[in-house]
């Protein structure tokens, strides 16, 4: 106990040397814009929205450079696989860690240390000159994701009502997969060419962690959490003399873990996120194939744009669905999303010829494939997460939700790289120096995408079933539990 108190003292002193780095009267505008809202939107949701573009672009940028890393650092395939499994083993890890610190602190301060942490790892990977430097960074980098996701789910399930968070969570999606798209074109753009004698891909990834702290120090400054219903500081104060903070974090671990729906899917989920983690070598393969670099950033964009269109309307389907169905509507939604993975993985890598002359095809089926496989994180799984528990739980359910996911699925891109190198024949020596592209390691790699997507998406269709039959019980316990709380209150 003594050590809990101790930790919580260090934190609160930071954050209140951060407060007294602007005055009493900037602090008081500072409530009043807060509460207010631009453009009938609120400021908060706006800047929540900001810092979720940052956060899909931050992961978006190594996977659309990996040619040139590689090339770079002299790495194969499983090598840059590697760096995804570092950044999402960690990232699962350290996800419990947002549940504790929202028990403690309010949603904001978390979530401008968690951008700040992965600002901080990217700009040093920008900077890095040896391998073993990106894999530490790419760790932090993990680090800091873990803490800001959860925090982020649970503030847009707290700003909407039951029946409109599919299409409060696909919105999130939507604007999120906005930064992806930037990030993705922006850094594979700048990928071939110099910035004052640096190259292209280290400039992306500082300008990106410059963008990414401002955003941090703006979330800090003007967000509101919509759980508080007292001054930031009395919530300070009432907490950091607390001495029950680790065990209300065990007691929220306990409730969460033992819902039956959770399990389920997070199942699904360490299956699910296979085929979504093999897909940072999509860069790679159309660069393989032999399109240049502008070229694969506009076939990554049709495909982000398709998958931001999905999750928005997989939402408002799955909201509508439901209404009709209250048990099994977004059940029903997620296995039809799963299940169109199969179908559109194999003609995307295998029933497409590898030809640049297939750029239409390929462009039509990735917009396709995005907007029907994207329903299940935004349209189903964060909805229902959030019916199951109370609403003090929801970061807790949320992360490790991540640490169960992210720590399975982060195997899933050395699998790729190794399936391969070792079983389809990839040789990085194989690639035309000049063109960099080579039609007999882009036919490995499809094959070994194709391994990691197509069985994956199947396995996880099958694992949303036994949700017809427990949801409407875990639902109904949740709410009694609110009720309870709100009596004793």
């Amino acid at each position: 106990m003594g050590r809990a108190r101790t930790r919580a003292g260090f934190v609160s002193v930071a954050f209140e040397f951060l407060r007294s780095l602007f005055p009493r009267n900037f602090r008081a505008n500072n409530m009043k814009i807060k509460t207010g809202k631009f453009l009938g939107v609120s400021i908060s949701l706006i800047l929540i929205n900001l810092a979720a573009i940052m956060e899909r672009a931050d992961e978006n940028l190594l996977p659309s450079v990996y040619k040139e890393v590689s090339e770079a650092f002299n790495a194969g395939p499983s090598d840059l696989g590697y760096l995804t499994f570092v950044r999402n083993f960690v990232q699962g890890l350290a996800s419990p860690l947002a549940g504790v610190l929202v028990i403690t602190y309010d949603r904001p301060i978390v979530l401008a240390i968690g951008t700040l942490c992965w600002a901080l790892s990217t700009a040093a990977v920008g900077a890095s000159k040896y391998f073993f430097q990106v894999a530490l960074w790419r760790a932090v980098n993990g680090f800091g994701l873990a803490i800001v996701i959860p925090a982020l789910q649970s503030f847009i399930a707290d700003s909407y009502k039951d029946g409109t968070r599919g299409a409060g969570f696909g919105l999130l999606n939507l604007i999120g997969t906005i930064g992806g798209i930037g990030g993705g074109v922006v850094a594979t753009v700048m990928a071939g060419s110099e910035f004052w004698g640096i190259p292209g891909w280290r400039c992306a990834f500082i300008m990106m962690a410059t963008l990414s702290a401002v955003i941090g120090l703006l979330v800090f400054l003007f967000v509101v959490d919509p759980r508080m219903n007292i001054q930031r500081e009395e919530l300070m104060v009432h907490k950091t003399n607390s001495t029950s903070v680790w065990n209300d974090s065990w007691a929220a671990t306990k409730s969460v873990i033992k819902v039956r729906t959770f399990q389920i899917i997070v199942v699904q989920g360490i299956v699910g996120s296979l085929p979504w983690t093999a897909m940072v070598f999509f860069t790679m393969w159309f660069e393989l194939i032999g399109f240049d670099h502008n070229q694969t950033a506009a076939l990554l964009g049709v495909f982000a744009t398709g998958g931001a269109i999905g999750t928005l309307m997989g939402g408002i389907i799955a909201d509508k669905m439901s209404r009709i169905f209250p048990n099994s509507g977004r059940v029903m939604c997620a296995q039809f999303s799963a299940f169109m993975g199969i179908p559109f993985s194999i003609i995307l890598l295998k029933a497409i010829p590898q030809s640049t002359d297939s750029y239409s095809i390929f462009s039509i089926t990735l917009f396709l494939m995005g907007l029907t496989i994207t329903w299940c994180g935004s349209a189903v799984n964060a909805p229902m997460f959030a019916e199951v528990v109370p609403p003090k739980h929801r970061t807790m359910i949320y992360a490790f939700d991540r640490a169960f996911e992210g720590s399975f699925s982060s195997f899933a891109a050395p699998l790729v790289g190794i399936l391969s190198e070792k079983m389809f024949g990839y040789d990085s020596k194989g690639i035309d120096p000049l063109k960099g592209s080579s039609v007999r390691e882009a036919d490995a790699l499809s094959k070994g995408l194709l391994s990691m997507m197509a069985l994956p998406f199947g396995l996880c269709c099958l694992c949303y079933t036994p949700l017809h039959f427990v949801f409407q019980k875990d639902r109904e316990n949740a709410k009694t539990a609110t009720s309870k709380e709100t009596e004793m209150a």
